[in-house]
């Protein structure tokens, strides 16, 4: 599925953990927004920019991404976390928690589901 330039938030704090997850976007036929690394970052282009999606890791050095969910939930717009273990936080138990490393199908499973 194409899902014709849809823009995605990518808040991911391992540079190619990022990159992968961009090229599969890519693939995907999304436009990524970011990477961004570190909550300060996330933050910031979740209250300016328009976005159609975002993927979230969960722990980002240390910092949680929880405030950007919530700014993007205020916003209107649909998330996915991503995570290499755990689960979703209190509060997000709807949201699809896409395991790591990141596959294709998966990416576009998440998307799928949040976009409804």
């Amino acid at each position: 599925m194409s899902y014709g330039g849809l823009r995605v938030l990518v808040v991911e704090d391992e540079p190619v953990v990022a990159m992968c997850l961009e090229d599969i976007l890519e693939t995907l036929g999304c436009e990524t927004v970011g990477p961004a690394g570190r909550l300060a970052e996330g933050l910031a282009l979740a209250e300016r920019e328009s976005l159609g999606a975002a993927i979230l890791d969960i722990n980002l050095a240390g910092e949680r991404s929880i405030p950007i969910a919530e700014e993007l939930r205020r916003r209107g717009v649909p998330v996915a976390f991503a995570s290499g273990y755990g689960a979703v936080p209190e509060g997000f138990e709807a949201v699809p928690l896409i395991a790591k490393p990141y596959r294709e199908a998966d990416i576009d499973t998440a998307l799928r589901a949040i976009l409804g």
